[in-house]
């Protein structure tokens, strides 16, 4: 079982080369400074409200209103990526009902004994 990291600071921020990305961290402080460092831009970050995964920090952004312009569709196409991910992990039965027998019990007590 795997567990998700948690975040406690999210935003967005443009790279030199122009372009958005949803940002993620521990640490507001250096997280700025390292984004500074690179040369990134439009620098938007801040701290959630407690210890969020990315799908989750992405949703708190998203009922922030930041949904406009390039810092929006970047959080928006992040969401995207991360509620599909999500949704891979979930199995869907459907029309099947399943009946569990004594022997098959049995047999199953022996194959896992």
């Amino acid at each position: 079982m795997t567990t998700e990291k948690l975040f406690t600071v999210a935003g967005t921020a443009t790279n030199p080369n122009g372009t958005a990305k949803a940002r993620f961290a521990n640490d507001l402080v250096a997280r700025i400074k390292i984004l500074n460092k690179a040369g990134c831009t439009n620098i938007n970050l801040i701290e959630l409200p407690g210890p969020m995964t990315k799908l989750q920090a992405l949703q708190h952004l998203q009922s922030l209103g930041i949904t406009e312009g390039d810092a929006g569709y970047a959080v928006a196409n992040k969401l995207a990526e991360k509620t599909k991910i999500a949704k891979k992990g979930e199995v869907k039965v459907a029309g099947a009902s399943i009946k569990v027998t004594a022997t098959a019990s049995a047999d199953a007590a022996k194959v896992t004994a």
